[in-house]
């Protein structure tokens, strides 16, 4: 950016600031020219008039050399944020033109907008266990999957209530239908959030950072809802950048100065990275994405395995190949539940797999779907997890029959881990999909203990029990009927609360 003009999107108040921050850049440009080093630096604009620097005032950064801004762009409002970094050889002609939208706290938010007594107020939606907290119970460090005597704990004004599931899909849906209005190449993730590839609409909607700034309007005029966006050149970066934007913010990467910005920024933020993952980098000293995009990849890919190491260093240096696909239905299905920490005994996990494999089966059975392959999940009390598969010769949609098998790949597991004593989460999937064909009894010619076939005579009057719950169930509702061998006890996660994370079959 060789000049700067003024924008009609700054405050006037603002223009002495924005010809400070042009003073800057152009002093940085003549320090590079004469070969000496400099880094990137961001610009931010959040819930305050004028602009500062990482948390820096003006005064500060004027007084210190931080490195060419690549870009000034107008605000967009006061709670715009917008980043950038510094050039990098091959990625200086990219465009940044992925855009990660994000609902805020949207439970919590959604529960806010139907009741305006609780704006501003610290709330949590569930009750035994918080399914989403509003910003002003997680200053007070309530967090999603905490208990809620713990929360109460920790924020004694905190307000629950039940959750409108409802509410949470058509707002949801609403939001979605925003992002579409601008283009088809939207990539939704979960019921809040999506990505979206607006490289081809520039020339009807503006600029991608214009686009995200008229989205943002739109779902807080049109919904009443806050939303955070990150534009970036990568779908890996667009979501951090939405990440550093919250809460009700937006976040413009430019490509030219990207690693700069994301060098910066706490490994927690990187996609794939949990408490688990997060502490073993900090054992090497990796607690940074720059510090890790410096870590030798082979120590890195000792401490995680080659895979996961692999692929968060090259994620580290924003190598991140991945489209925005718009996806169709899904190609497997899952559940799983956090258990705190449970001894890892069969009293424990048997009740707990039957009532996932109930979960599965149920929506495969309305889809007319069977799976071949079955795996499992099993998290220890260390957060480290491990998988275990197997692959039928004939697709199953009998919700004992998975159960069944989900119990043998766990024994297996816990075999080979004689050390680990304590289970905190359980899984299962089921992939490999297709269309559930018509079953014809087998001949009972092969060894004892194949009863879990689909067509043999065991799994026919199974199946006959499995269609009448699922009949019961439709008319009456899911809790009328229950397995005999089905989880006892009040659930922490009411099943619609889990269905809305569910893709459709």
């Amino acid at each position: 950016m060789s000049s700067h003009q003024t924008s009609p999107h700054f405050a006037k108040e603002d223009q002495q600031t924005i010809d400070r921050l042009v003073a800057v850049r152009r002093s940085m440009l003549q320090e590079r020219e004469k070969g000496r080093h400099v880094h990137g630096l961001t610009l931010v604009t959040k819930n305050t008039k004028g602009f500062r620097f990482k948390g820096l005032n003006v005064d500060s950064v004027t007084r210190r050399r931080y490195g060419e801004y690549a870009t000034l762009v107008p605000r967009g409002g006061p709670d715009d944020v917008h980043g950038s970094a510094e050039p990098r050889g091959h990625e200086m002609g990219a465009t940044a033109t992925i855009l990660h939208a994000d609902l805020d706290a949207f439970y919590a938010s959604v529960e806010q907008l139907l009741d305006p007594r609780l704006r501003g107020k610290p709330i949590a939606v569930g009750g035994g266990v918080v399914l989403a907290a509003s910003y002003e119970a997680r200053a007070f460090g309530v967090r999603s999957g905490m208990p809620g005597r713990r929360a109460r704990q920790l924020c004694r004004d905190l307000v629950f209530v039940g959750g409108h599931f409802d509410e949470y899909q058509r707002l949801g849906d609403a939001a979605i239908r925003v992002l579409s209005d601008f283009t088809p190449a939207i990539e939704r993730i979960s019921i809040d959030e999506a990505f979206a590839d607006v490289a081809g609409c520039t020339h009807l909607f503006g600029s991608p950072a214009d686009i995200a700034r008229t989205v943002r309007a739109r779902v807080r005029a049109e919904l009443g809802l806050p939303m955070s966006v990150g534009v970036a050149r990568t779908k890996h970066l667009a979501k951090i950048a939405s990440q550093v934007a919250k809460p009700d913010g937006l976040v413009v990467v430019d490509p030219a100065t990207e690693l700069e910005f994301l060098h910066e920024l706490p490994v927690a933020l990187m996609w794939g990275v949990g408490p688990a993952t997060e502490a073993r980098l900090a054992t090497i000293g990796v607690t940074t994405i720059g510090q890790l995009a410096e870590s030798a990849p082979e120590s890195v890919e000792r401490l995680l395995g080659h895979a996961a190491g692999r692929q968060l260093t090259a994620l580290a240096w924003n190598r991140d190949p991945r489209p925005v696909r718009s996806r169709g239905r899904a190609r497997s299905a899952g559940a799983q539940s956090a258990l705190g920490q449970r001894p890892a005994i069969e009293h424990v996990f048997k009740p707990t797999l039957h009532h996932l494999a109930d979960r599965i089966t149920a929506r495969l059975r309305a889809k007319s779907l069977a799976g071949r392959t079955i795996t499992v999940r099993v998290r220890f009390a260390d957060l480290r997890s491990v998988t275990r598969s197997l692959t039928l010769p004939a697709p199953i949609s009998g919700t004992r029959a998975l159960a069944e098998i989900a119990e043998d790949l766990v024994r297996g597991v816990l075999a080979n881990h004689p050390d680990e004593s304590t289970i905190s989460l359980l899984g299962i999937s089921v992939s490999h999909l297709e269309a559930q064909a018509i079953v014809q009894l087998e001949l009972p010619l092969g060894p004892a203990g194949e009863e879990r076939g689909p067509a043999t005579k065991t799994a026919v009057a199974r199946s006959r029990a499995d269609r009448a719950l699922d009949a019961i169930r439709k008319r009456f509702g899911r809790e009328a009927v229950d397995y005999g061998s089905a989880l006892r006890g009040v659930r922490s996660v009411p099943d619609e609360f889990r269905r809305l994370a569910e893709r459709e079959l």
